[in-house]
């Protein structure tokens, strides 16, 4: 019997499998969006034009890259609300929970309550224990365990001696990665009945203050080459995600438009959930992005950039 092909978890978005490029100008993409503002300041229906009358807006790269504010970011983020469009903070940041970036944010300038925040792990516990997934072995910081209450948190060295497993959880975990940590959850997921492998996220890397850094997806990618198992990704790119965002915000994908730096998880993970794919100039963006085969709606400059071109029409 031939070997089983384990899964392709980092194939290209299939955004543009029609053969529709989905670059377009920028005049034409400003239009659009202000179209929307125009239309509800005027209580109006918009005509036929694609309308993006919501945000969700990364993170890391976009608002602050590392402990590094980005210049601008927080008069940027006062203008939007000034437009007052629904928009929520989406990032597949696993080191720290919502309140700890409640708090980075604030020491940003911008103030936001959690919930407009949504982060990989709040999507995963509900995603588990709607399915009475109990007992966790859990590769995630120590601080975004605190988001896993009412579950059974495994340590490593009962997972490896047995323990029962409903799901080996990944996150980002840094430094902390070993080889025996990444060999038992390999071990687990090789058990029947298989766990279930979640990601949280599927980002390959970020920008740290001393470089770039590995993040969740290569170690997912191991674990998923070795053993078989289909990750049920929990984050960006996932179309759960995109979704679930959505759905806090009681926006249609149709009508909504995702500004971030990772051409792959924010802009071809949108666009093949529907959405606008905005890209921006800061965090991890490198020009060799552009020749990836993935276009952006939009590249812009920097987030500083995104409320004039949503106004421009409306102060006209």
């Amino acid at each position: 019997m031939a070997p089983r092909r384990p899964p392709d978890i980092l194939r290209k978005s299939h955004a543009h499998s029609e053969g529709k490029t989905r670059a377009r100008d920028k005049r034409a993409l400003e239009e659009d969006l202000a179209e929307s503002i125009d239309a509800a300041t005027a209580g109006r229906r918009p005509g036929r034009r694609r309308i993006a009358d919501a945000l969700l807006i990364d993170l890391d790269g976009v608002v602050y890259r590392g402990d590094e504010r980005i210049d601008g970011a927080a008069e940027a983020i006062a203008r939007l609300d000034s437009l007052e469009l629904p928009r929520l903070f989406v990032t597949n940041t696993t080191s720290r929970p919502r309140a700890a970036l409640v708090e980075r944010l604030a020491g940003f300038g911008i103030e936001v309550p959690a919930d407009d925040i949504l982060a990989p792990a709040d999507v995963a516990a509900d995603w588990l224990k709607s399915r009475r997934r109990r007992k966790l072995l859990l590769l995630v910081p120590e601080a975004t365990t605190r988001v896993f209450t009412g579950f059974e948190k495994l340590s490593p060295a009962a997972a490896v001696k047995g323990a029962a497993v409903d799901a080996v959880v990944v996150g980002d975990l840094g430094r902390h990665w070993t080889f025996d940590l990444l060999n038992t959850a390999f071990r687990c997921l090789m058990r029947e009945p298989k766990p279930a492998l979640v990601a949280l996220g599927m980002t390959r890397y970020w920008h740290a203050p001393d470089g770039l850094r590995l993040d969740t997806a290569p170690f997912v990618a191991a674990l998923a080459q070795a053993t078989g198992a289909e990750p049920v990704v929990l984050g960006k790119p996932a179309p759960a995600f995109f979704a679930a965002a959505l759905k806090r915000l009681g926006a249609k994908a149709g009508r909504a438009a995702m500004v971030g730096d990772d051409i792959r998880a924010d802009i071809a993970g949108a666009q093949a959930a529907g959405l606008k794919g905005i890209l921006v100039r800061t965090g991890k963006f490198r020009p060799v992005d552009l020749e990836l085969g993935i276009e952006p709606d939009l590249v812009i400059d920097s987030i500083v950039d995104l409320p004039g071109i949503l106004s421009r029409r409306v102060s006209s």
